[in-house]
Protein backbone atom coordinates (compact mmCIF):
# COMPACT_ATOMS: atom_id res chain seq x y z
CA UNK A 1 0.00 0.00 0.00
CA UNK A 2 3.29 2.49 0.62
CA UNK A 3 4.80 2.08 -2.42
CA UNK A 4 1.27 2.77 -4.40
CA UNK A 5 1.22 6.04 -2.30
CA UNK A 6 4.43 7.10 -2.58
CA UNK A 7 4.40 6.21 -6.17
CA UNK A 8 2.19 9.51 -6.85
CA UNK A 9 4.76 11.86 -4.74
CA UNK A 10 7.73 10.41 -6.73
CA UNK A 11 6.44 11.31 -10.25
CA UNK A 12 4.96 14.43 -9.15
CA UNK A 13 8.63 15.57 -8.09
CA UNK A 14 9.95 13.62 -11.16
CA UNK A 15 8.17 16.10 -13.11
CA UNK A 16 9.15 18.55 -11.65
CA UNK A 17 12.99 18.37 -11.99
CA UNK A 18 13.01 16.13 -15.29
CA UNK A 19 12.32 19.53 -17.44
CA UNK A 20 15.66 20.69 -16.32
CA UNK A 21 18.11 18.54 -18.52
CA UNK A 22 15.16 18.57 -20.89
CA UNK A 23 15.52 22.71 -21.91
CA UNK A 24 17.95 22.37 -24.28
CA UNK A 25 15.84 20.45 -26.53
CA UNK A 26 12.99 22.20 -26.06
CA UNK A 27 14.76 25.21 -27.35
CA UNK A 28 15.93 22.69 -30.29
CA UNK A 29 13.18 20.68 -31.09
CA UNK A 30 10.16 22.94 -30.17
CA UNK A 31 11.51 26.08 -30.65
CA UNK A 32 10.32 27.10 -27.61
CA UNK A 33 12.00 30.60 -26.06
CA UNK A 34 12.95 31.65 -23.07
CA UNK A 35 9.63 32.84 -21.67
CA UNK A 36 7.77 29.44 -23.04
CA UNK A 37 10.87 27.84 -21.43
CA UNK A 38 9.72 29.87 -17.90
CA UNK A 39 6.43 28.66 -18.38
CA UNK A 40 7.30 25.23 -19.13
CA UNK A 41 9.16 24.56 -15.74
CA UNK A 42 6.88 27.12 -13.72
CA UNK A 43 3.77 26.90 -14.95
CA UNK A 44 3.80 23.17 -13.30
CA UNK A 45 5.15 24.69 -9.86
CA UNK A 46 2.13 27.41 -9.93
CA UNK A 47 -0.49 25.26 -10.79
CA UNK A 48 0.52 22.75 -8.67
CA UNK A 49 0.88 24.95 -5.79
CA UNK A 50 -2.16 26.94 -5.99
CA UNK A 51 -4.66 23.80 -6.55
CA UNK A 52 -3.12 22.05 -3.30
CA UNK A 53 -4.56 23.49 -0.85
CA UNK A 54 -8.38 22.59 -2.54
CA UNK A 55 -6.97 19.42 -3.55
CA UNK A 56 -6.70 18.63 0.43
CA UNK A 57 -9.70 19.44 1.05
CA UNK A 58 -11.66 17.47 -1.48
CA UNK A 59 -9.85 14.53 0.24
CA UNK A 60 -11.18 15.10 3.79
CA UNK A 61 -14.62 16.14 1.81
CA UNK A 62 -15.38 12.93 -1.38
CA UNK A 63 -12.22 10.32 0.66
CA UNK A 64 -8.73 9.98 0.24
CA UNK A 65 -8.84 6.71 -1.81
CA UNK A 66 -11.27 8.12 -4.28
CA UNK A 67 -9.61 11.79 -5.08
CA UNK A 68 -6.34 9.81 -4.97
CA UNK A 69 -7.39 7.48 -8.13
CA UNK A 70 -8.79 10.71 -9.94
CA UNK A 71 -5.82 12.86 -9.46
CA UNK A 72 -3.69 10.00 -10.43
CA UNK A 73 -5.71 9.31 -13.50
CA UNK A 74 -5.91 13.02 -13.94
CA UNK A 75 -1.98 13.33 -13.78
CA UNK A 76 -1.41 10.01 -16.61
CA UNK A 77 -3.66 12.03 -18.54
CA UNK A 78 -1.84 15.65 -19.10
CA UNK A 79 1.41 13.49 -19.29
CA UNK A 80 0.18 12.04 -21.76
CA UNK A 81 -0.95 15.49 -23.54
CA UNK A 82 2.52 16.90 -22.71
CA UNK A 83 3.80 13.83 -24.82
CA UNK A 84 1.58 14.83 -27.78
CA UNK A 85 2.05 18.64 -27.49
CA UNK A 86 2.99 20.03 -30.91
CA UNK A 87 4.30 23.68 -30.08
CA UNK A 88 5.26 25.59 -26.99
CA UNK A 89 1.63 26.90 -26.03
CA UNK A 90 0.30 23.12 -26.37
CA UNK A 91 3.03 22.16 -23.51
CA UNK A 92 2.47 24.73 -21.73
CA UNK A 93 -0.79 24.58 -21.31
CA UNK A 94 -0.25 20.53 -20.47
CA UNK A 95 2.05 21.54 -18.23
CA UNK A 96 -0.46 23.67 -16.10
CA UNK A 97 -3.13 20.96 -16.44
CA UNK A 98 -0.76 18.47 -15.17
CA UNK A 99 0.21 20.60 -11.86
CA UNK A 100 -3.25 20.79 -11.36
CA UNK A 101 -3.49 17.55 -11.47
CA UNK A 102 -0.63 16.41 -8.93
CA UNK A 103 -2.28 19.30 -6.91
CA UNK A 104 -5.28 16.97 -6.48
CA UNK A 105 -3.32 13.59 -6.33
CA UNK A 106 -0.27 14.58 -3.74
CA UNK A 107 -2.26 15.92 -0.49
CA UNK A 108 -4.11 12.12 -0.46
CA UNK A 109 -0.75 10.65 -0.34
CA UNK A 110 -0.01 12.71 3.50
CA UNK A 111 -3.45 12.35 4.79
CA UNK A 112 -3.45 8.60 3.99
CA UNK A 113 -0.21 8.20 5.76
CA UNK A 114 -1.45 10.20 8.38
CA UNK A 115 -5.05 8.15 9.02
CA UNK A 116 -3.94 4.90 8.00
CA UNK A 117 -0.75 4.15 9.66
CA UNK A 118 -0.59 4.07 13.82
CA UNK A 119 1.08 6.19 16.14
CA UNK A 120 4.18 3.53 16.22
CA UNK A 121 4.69 3.35 12.28
CA UNK A 122 3.39 6.63 11.10
CA UNK A 123 6.96 8.35 11.93
CA UNK A 124 8.43 5.53 9.36
CA UNK A 125 6.04 6.20 6.95
CA UNK A 126 6.42 9.84 6.63
CA UNK A 127 10.01 9.05 6.28
CA UNK A 128 9.59 7.21 3.14
CA UNK A 129 7.63 9.47 2.20
CA UNK A 130 10.48 11.95 2.42
CA UNK A 131 12.22 9.66 0.49
CA UNK A 132 10.20 9.39 -2.07
CA UNK A 133 10.35 12.73 -2.98
CA UNK A 134 13.48 13.07 -2.90
CA UNK A 135 14.91 10.64 -5.42
CA UNK A 136 11.68 11.48 -7.35
CA UNK A 137 14.11 14.97 -7.62
CA UNK A 138 17.02 13.19 -8.16
CA UNK A 139 15.75 10.83 -11.03
CA UNK A 140 14.47 13.80 -12.96
CA UNK A 141 17.83 14.76 -13.08
CA UNK A 142 19.48 11.44 -13.48
CA UNK A 143 16.81 9.56 -15.92
CA UNK A 144 16.26 12.56 -17.61
CA UNK A 145 19.64 12.66 -18.96
CA UNK A 146 19.52 8.74 -19.60
CA UNK A 147 16.37 8.87 -21.29
CA UNK A 148 17.02 11.56 -23.61
CA UNK A 149 20.78 10.31 -24.32
CA UNK A 150 19.01 7.04 -25.16
CA UNK A 151 17.04 8.21 -27.49
CA UNK A 152 14.10 5.70 -27.09
CA UNK A 153 11.84 5.11 -30.38
CA UNK A 154 13.04 8.55 -31.90
CA UNK A 155 10.49 10.37 -29.08
CA UNK A 156 12.82 12.75 -27.99
CA UNK A 157 12.27 14.90 -25.33
CA UNK A 158 8.36 13.21 -25.25
CA UNK A 159 9.75 10.08 -23.64
CA UNK A 160 10.48 12.32 -20.00
CA UNK A 161 6.52 12.73 -20.23
CA UNK A 162 5.22 9.34 -22.11
CA UNK A 163 7.12 7.48 -19.27
CA UNK A 164 4.42 8.65 -16.62
CA UNK A 165 1.29 6.90 -18.43
CA UNK A 166 1.82 3.19 -17.82
CA UNK A 167 3.24 3.82 -14.79
CA UNK A 168 0.21 6.13 -13.40
CA UNK A 169 -2.40 3.44 -15.22
CA UNK A 170 -0.84 0.59 -12.98
CA UNK A 171 -1.13 3.09 -9.86
CA UNK A 172 -4.39 3.98 -10.71
CA UNK A 173 -5.55 0.25 -10.46
CA UNK A 174 -3.32 -0.72 -7.61
CA UNK A 175 -4.57 2.30 -5.56
CA UNK A 176 -8.26 1.14 -6.29
CA UNK A 177 -7.80 -2.00 -4.95
CA UNK A 178 -5.55 -1.72 -2.32
CA UNK A 179 -5.57 1.68 -0.60
CA UNK A 180 -8.61 1.70 2.66
CA UNK A 181 -11.17 3.81 1.77
CA UNK A 182 -12.16 6.14 3.95
CA UNK A 183 -15.37 8.39 5.12
CA UNK A 184 -16.08 11.22 2.92
CA UNK A 185 -16.19 13.50 5.53
CA UNK A 186 -19.20 16.28 6.18
CA UNK A 187 -21.45 18.09 3.45
CA UNK A 188 -19.96 21.70 3.65
CA UNK A 189 -20.32 24.71 1.39
CA UNK A 190 -16.58 24.92 -0.14
CA UNK A 191 -14.71 28.22 0.40
CA UNK A 192 -14.66 28.79 -3.37
CA UNK A 193 -13.64 32.74 -2.73
CA UNK A 194 -11.14 31.68 0.14
CA UNK A 195 -9.78 29.06 -2.52
CA UNK A 196 -9.38 31.87 -4.80
CA UNK A 197 -8.33 34.47 -2.95
CA UNK A 198 -4.83 32.27 -1.69
CA UNK A 199 -4.31 31.64 -5.90
CA UNK A 200 -4.60 35.29 -6.77
CA UNK A 201 -1.99 35.75 -3.98
CA UNK A 202 0.51 33.18 -4.66
CA UNK A 203 0.14 34.10 -8.79
CA UNK A 204 0.98 37.92 -7.25
CA UNK A 205 4.36 36.45 -6.23
CA UNK A 206 5.07 33.88 -8.32
CA UNK A 207 4.21 35.06 -11.69
CA UNK A 208 6.52 38.37 -11.29
CA UNK A 209 9.38 36.23 -9.88
CA UNK A 210 9.33 33.27 -12.61
CA UNK A 211 8.80 35.98 -15.74
CA UNK A 212 10.45 38.90 -14.32
CA UNK A 213 14.03 38.49 -15.47
CA UNK A 214 13.05 37.69 -18.95
CA UNK A 215 11.04 40.68 -19.04
CA UNK A 216 13.27 42.66 -17.84
CA UNK A 217 11.51 43.31 -14.42
CA UNK A 218 8.55 45.89 -16.28
CA UNK A 219 6.70 48.05 -13.64
CA UNK A 220 3.59 45.06 -13.59
CA UNK A 221 5.67 42.89 -12.11
CA UNK A 222 6.35 45.15 -9.04
CA UNK A 223 2.95 46.16 -8.38
CA UNK A 224 2.01 41.98 -8.48
CA UNK A 225 4.55 41.71 -5.68
CA UNK A 226 3.55 45.36 -3.73
CA UNK A 227 -0.03 44.31 -4.63
CA UNK A 228 0.28 40.23 -2.71
CA UNK A 229 0.39 41.58 1.32
CA UNK A 230 -2.54 44.04 0.33
CA UNK A 231 -4.54 40.89 -0.73
CA UNK A 232 -2.91 38.50 1.74
CA UNK A 233 -3.74 40.37 5.14
CA UNK A 234 -7.60 40.72 3.70
CA UNK A 235 -7.34 36.76 2.57
CA UNK A 236 -6.37 35.63 6.40
CA UNK A 237 -8.91 38.32 8.45
CA UNK A 238 -11.64 36.40 6.23
CA UNK A 239 -10.47 33.06 7.34
CA UNK A 240 -10.25 33.56 10.56
CA UNK A 241 -13.80 35.55 10.47
CA UNK A 242 -15.25 32.46 8.76
CA UNK A 243 -13.74 29.76 11.58
CA UNK A 244 -14.89 32.23 14.27
CA UNK A 245 -18.50 31.80 12.96
CA UNK A 246 -18.12 28.04 12.59
CA UNK A 247 -17.81 27.97 8.94
CA UNK A 248 -15.75 26.00 7.07
CA UNK A 249 -12.81 27.75 5.76
CA UNK A 250 -10.24 26.62 3.21
CA UNK A 251 -7.50 27.74 6.06
CA UNK A 252 -7.75 25.68 8.97
CA UNK A 253 -6.46 28.68 11.28
CA UNK A 254 -6.07 26.20 14.27
CA UNK A 255 -3.18 24.63 12.20
CA UNK A 256 -1.20 27.59 13.09
CA UNK A 257 -1.57 27.37 16.82
CA UNK A 258 0.44 24.41 16.80
CA UNK A 259 4.27 25.59 17.17
CA UNK A 260 5.72 22.80 15.96
CA UNK A 261 3.46 23.04 13.03
CA UNK A 262 4.82 26.19 11.92
CA UNK A 263 8.20 25.25 12.86
CA UNK A 264 8.17 22.93 10.57
CA UNK A 265 6.61 24.27 7.75
CA UNK A 266 9.45 27.72 7.71
CA UNK A 267 12.11 24.93 8.14
CA UNK A 268 10.44 22.99 5.33
CA UNK A 269 9.88 26.05 3.01
CA UNK A 270 13.94 27.14 3.55
CA UNK A 271 15.19 23.98 3.13
CA UNK A 272 13.18 23.59 -0.40
CA UNK A 273 14.03 26.89 -1.31
CA UNK A 274 17.86 25.23 -1.13
CA UNK A 275 17.39 22.08 -2.64
CA UNK A 276 15.46 23.15 -5.95
CA UNK A 277 17.70 25.94 -6.90
CA UNK A 278 20.90 23.99 -6.14
CA UNK A 279 19.34 20.94 -8.62
CA UNK A 280 18.67 24.08 -10.76
CA UNK A 281 21.47 26.30 -11.07
CA UNK A 282 24.06 22.91 -10.93
CA UNK A 283 22.54 22.01 -13.71
CA UNK A 284 23.18 25.12 -15.57
CA UNK A 285 26.89 24.91 -14.37
CA UNK A 286 27.62 21.51 -15.85
CA UNK A 287 25.92 21.41 -19.13
CA UNK A 288 26.31 25.59 -19.58
CA UNK A 289 29.94 26.34 -17.92
CA UNK A 290 31.64 22.89 -17.98
CA UNK A 291 30.16 22.19 -20.95
CA UNK A 292 28.61 18.58 -19.97
CA UNK A 293 26.00 16.74 -22.25
CA UNK A 294 22.39 15.91 -20.49
CA UNK A 295 24.05 12.24 -19.45
CA UNK A 296 26.56 13.27 -18.14
CA UNK A 297 25.44 16.04 -15.89
CA UNK A 298 23.00 13.88 -14.51
CA UNK A 299 25.42 11.10 -13.62
CA UNK A 300 26.94 13.82 -11.70
CA UNK A 301 23.73 13.66 -9.45
CA UNK A 302 23.90 9.89 -9.19
CA UNK A 303 26.13 9.77 -5.88
CA UNK A 304 23.87 11.80 -4.30
CA UNK A 305 21.05 9.98 -5.12
CA UNK A 306 22.78 7.11 -3.33
CA UNK A 307 23.84 8.51 -0.56
CA UNK A 308 20.26 10.14 0.11
CA UNK A 309 18.91 6.45 -0.17
CA UNK A 310 21.54 5.52 2.19
CA UNK A 311 21.38 7.88 4.82
CA UNK A 312 17.34 8.66 4.54
CA UNK A 313 16.96 4.40 5.16
CA UNK A 314 18.75 4.32 8.37
CA UNK A 315 17.77 7.95 9.20
CA UNK A 316 14.68 6.87 11.20
CA UNK A 317 16.25 4.78 13.52
CA UNK A 318 19.27 7.37 14.05
CA UNK A 319 16.74 9.70 15.19
CA UNK A 320 14.30 7.09 17.59
CA UNK A 321 17.59 7.04 19.12
CA UNK A 322 19.13 10.48 19.22
CA UNK A 323 16.17 12.68 17.82
CA UNK A 324 16.41 15.66 16.07
CA UNK A 325 19.92 16.38 17.02
CA UNK A 326 20.16 13.79 13.62
CA UNK A 327 18.43 16.20 11.62
CA UNK A 328 20.58 19.56 12.97
CA UNK A 329 23.68 17.16 12.18
CA UNK A 330 22.65 16.67 8.30
CA UNK A 331 21.73 20.50 7.86
CA UNK A 332 25.71 20.87 8.98
CA UNK A 333 27.00 17.81 6.72
CA UNK A 334 24.87 19.99 3.61
CA UNK A 335 26.57 23.01 4.51
CA UNK A 336 29.70 21.46 4.36
CA UNK A 337 29.81 19.76 1.22
CA UNK A 338 28.14 23.47 -0.40
CA UNK A 339 31.17 25.01 1.09
CA UNK A 340 33.45 22.47 -0.33
CA UNK A 341 31.95 23.05 -3.62
CA UNK A 342 32.79 26.87 -3.44
CA UNK A 343 36.42 26.30 -2.22
CA UNK A 344 36.70 24.27 -4.86
CA UNK A 345 35.34 26.70 -7.47
CA UNK A 346 37.51 29.46 -6.43
CA UNK A 347 40.48 27.82 -6.71
CA UNK A 348 40.01 25.61 -9.58
CA UNK A 349 37.47 28.05 -11.28
CA UNK A 350 36.42 26.96 -14.51
CA UNK A 351 39.07 24.00 -14.49
CA UNK A 352 37.68 22.68 -11.28
CA UNK A 353 38.04 19.09 -11.30
CA UNK A 354 34.93 16.98 -11.99
CA UNK A 355 35.82 15.03 -8.81
CA UNK A 356 35.44 17.82 -6.43
CA UNK A 357 32.29 18.60 -7.60
CA UNK A 358 31.25 14.98 -7.11
CA UNK A 359 32.60 15.15 -3.39
CA UNK A 360 30.48 17.88 -2.61
CA UNK A 361 27.41 16.41 -3.86
CA UNK A 362 27.91 13.46 -2.58
CA UNK A 363 27.91 15.44 1.02
CA UNK A 364 24.76 17.06 0.41
CA UNK A 365 23.44 14.08 -1.02
CA UNK A 366 24.15 12.34 2.84
CA UNK A 367 22.98 15.38 4.54
CA UNK A 368 19.47 15.76 2.20
CA UNK A 369 18.88 12.13 3.27
CA UNK A 370 18.64 13.15 7.00
CA UNK A 371 16.96 16.59 6.71
CA UNK A 372 14.29 16.43 4.52
CA UNK A 373 12.33 12.74 5.57
CA UNK A 374 12.32 13.70 9.39
CA UNK A 375 11.29 17.87 8.56
CA UNK A 376 7.76 16.49 6.96
CA UNK A 377 7.24 13.85 10.28
CA UNK A 378 7.78 17.00 12.38
CA UNK A 379 5.47 19.28 11.04
CA UNK A 380 2.43 16.93 11.05
CA UNK A 381 3.27 14.97 14.37
CA UNK A 382 1.01 17.55 15.88
CA UNK A 383 -2.02 17.02 13.68
CA UNK A 384 -5.24 15.74 14.25
CA UNK A 385 -6.04 12.79 11.73
CA UNK A 386 -9.54 14.90 11.26
CA UNK A 387 -7.17 17.56 9.71
CA UNK A 388 -4.56 15.73 8.22
CA UNK A 389 -5.49 16.31 4.36
CA UNK A 390 -5.87 20.40 4.58
CA UNK A 391 -2.42 20.03 7.16
CA UNK A 392 -0.59 17.78 4.36
CA UNK A 393 -2.14 20.34 1.42
CA UNK A 394 -1.06 23.65 3.42
CA UNK A 395 1.98 21.73 4.12
CA UNK A 396 2.99 20.69 0.55
CA UNK A 397 1.99 23.86 -0.98
CA UNK A 398 4.76 25.36 1.22
CA UNK A 399 6.97 22.65 -0.47
CA UNK A 400 6.28 23.98 -3.79
CA UNK A 401 6.08 27.37 -3.23
CA UNK A 402 9.41 27.46 -1.93
CA UNK A 403 11.08 25.19 -4.14
CA UNK A 404 9.54 27.44 -7.63
CA UNK A 405 10.33 31.13 -5.44
CA UNK A 406 14.07 29.51 -4.57
CA UNK A 407 14.86 28.52 -8.26
CA UNK A 408 13.73 32.28 -9.67
CA UNK A 409 15.23 34.31 -6.93
CA UNK A 410 18.44 32.03 -6.74
CA UNK A 411 18.01 31.68 -10.59
CA UNK A 412 17.98 35.59 -10.93
CA UNK A 413 20.94 35.47 -8.87
CA UNK A 414 22.65 33.03 -11.11
CA UNK A 415 22.00 34.20 -14.33
CA UNK A 416 22.73 38.07 -13.60
CA UNK A 417 26.14 36.30 -12.49
CA UNK A 418 26.44 35.14 -15.76
CA UNK A 419 25.64 38.04 -17.59
CA UNK A 420 24.84 38.37 -21.06
CA UNK A 421 28.19 36.90 -22.31
CA UNK A 422 28.32 33.66 -20.80
CA UNK A 423 31.14 31.79 -20.33
CA UNK A 424 33.19 29.14 -18.14
CA UNK A 425 34.53 31.59 -15.67
CA UNK A 426 31.25 33.55 -15.65
CA UNK A 427 29.01 30.18 -15.11
CA UNK A 428 31.84 29.44 -12.18
CA UNK A 429 31.56 32.68 -10.43
CA UNK A 430 27.85 32.68 -10.73
CA UNK A 431 28.04 29.04 -9.09
CA UNK A 432 29.46 30.39 -6.24
CA UNK A 433 27.39 33.15 -5.51
CA UNK A 434 24.41 30.88 -5.48
CA UNK A 435 25.93 28.18 -3.01
CA UNK A 436 26.58 30.99 -0.72
CA UNK A 437 22.85 31.60 -0.33
CA UNK A 438 21.91 27.75 -0.35
CA UNK A 439 24.63 27.81 2.59
CA UNK A 440 22.25 30.70 4.74
CA UNK A 441 19.19 28.32 3.83
CA UNK A 442 20.74 25.95 5.03
CA UNK A 443 21.48 27.22 8.18
CA UNK A 444 18.05 28.66 8.79
CA UNK A 445 17.07 24.95 8.74
CA UNK A 446 19.57 24.04 11.07
CA UNK A 447 18.71 27.24 13.78
CA UNK A 448 15.04 25.76 13.30
CA UNK A 449 15.12 22.44 14.06
CA UNK A 450 17.43 23.01 16.92
CA UNK A 451 14.60 25.20 18.39
CA UNK A 452 12.08 22.41 17.61
CA UNK A 453 13.92 19.78 18.80
CA UNK A 454 14.45 21.87 22.23
CA UNK A 455 10.78 22.80 22.44
CA UNK A 456 10.32 18.73 21.73
CA UNK A 457 12.29 17.94 24.75
CA UNK A 458 10.91 20.51 27.33
CA UNK A 459 7.41 19.35 26.49
CA UNK A 460 8.78 15.68 27.50
CA UNK A 461 10.41 16.10 30.50
CA UNK A 462 7.33 18.19 32.12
Amino acid sequence: MLAVLLSAWFLAQFDFFVVNVAAPSFERRLHAGPVALELIVGGYAFAYATGMITGGRLGDRFGYRRVFVVGMLAFTGASLLCGLAADPGQLVAARLLQGLAGAVMVPQVLALITTTFPASTRGRALGWYGVAGGLGSIAGQVCGGLLLDVGILGLGWRVIFLINVPIGIVAALLAARLLPPSRPGPRRTQDAVGAASIALVLALILVPVMLGRDAGWPVWTWICLFASPLVAIPAVRRQRALAARGADPILDPTLFAKRSYLAGIAAVTAFMAYFASFMFTLTLLLQGGLGLGALGAGLVFAPMGVLFSVTAAVGSRLVDRFGLAVVVFGGVLIDLGLGVGVLALHFAGADVPLAWIVVAVTAVGAGNGLVLPRLIGAALVDVAPTKAGIGSAVLSTAQQFAGSAGVAVVGAVFFAAVGSRPHAAAYVGAMQRSMLIDIALVTVVVVLVHRLGRASHRARSK
